[in-house]
């Protein structure tokens, strides 16, 4: 089962898939290596944020896009088809295992060429990069507990009308609920609050996937 918003049941999961872009058969062939990666499937995005993350791509026009966390590659995928012509993702991951996975897929698709692969911490892939405003468009889904510290980096090289895109900023709702205090949600809501006090960017959290933060930098 690929995965979905903790907030649908199946049959409404299901009809939010059928009225969406769709996963191709080249995306349709990654997603189901991933899933067959057992309990690390989890890690990769839902077809309809896949499908959000093409058409935010395509909206701001993006020609100069970062990823941080890769995986797979089935988001980089989706940003990497979205972008403009002459259009540039740099992706940040650890693993070349897991991003060698991606590589194939992405050739299969006829994007290689707009993707390169940093292997190394994201943010010292990022403090690598000029502190300019550049990038028309910045994914981050990377190691959790980062979150506030990728905000910062990422922030002085977005351009004004550029997005910032955040996964995972719900945590399955418990964000909300005092009860939870472990490491990755007490990050995230740190996070959350950052980005809600940053008078830098307009910021929404949405109810896709698990959790999707859209920020627009001023």
């Amino acid at each position: 089962m690929t995965p979905r918003s903790f907030l649908l049941d199946d049959a409404l999961a299901a009809y939010l898939t059928d009225h969406c872009d769709e996963p191709d058969e080249v995306s349709a062939r990654l997603i189901e290596e991933t899933q067959a990666m057992g309990d690390l499937g989890g890690l990769q995005i839902a077809p309809d944020e896949g499908a959000l993350l093409k058409l935010l791509t395509r909206l701001v026009g993006a020609r100069r896009a970062l990823e941080l966390g890769t995986f797979t590659g089935y988001s980089a995928l989706c940003i990497a088809r979205g972008l403009a012509p002459g259009g540039r993702l740099i992706c940040c991951d650890l693993s070349e295992e897991w991003t060698a996975v991606g590589r194939r897929y992405w050739g299969q698709a006829g994007v290689e060429d707009r993707i390169e692969v940093r292997i190394g911490p994201a943010a010292d892939t990022v403090r690598a990069i000029p502190e300019e405003p550049s990038f028309d468009l910045v994914f981050i889904d990377a190691d959790k507990v980062s979150y506030p510290q990728y905000w910062d980096l990422v922030v002085p090289r977005v351009r004004p009308g550029g997005l910032i895109l955040a996964d995972n900023t719900l945590r399955r709702g418990r964000v909300a609920d005092a009860a939870y205090q472990d490491e990755v949600v007490v990050a995230t809501r740190h996070f959350n609050d950052l980005v809600r006090a940053d008078d830098r960017a307009q910021s929404v959290i949405t109810p896709v996937a698990d959790g999707l933060t859209i920020a627009l930098r001023l």
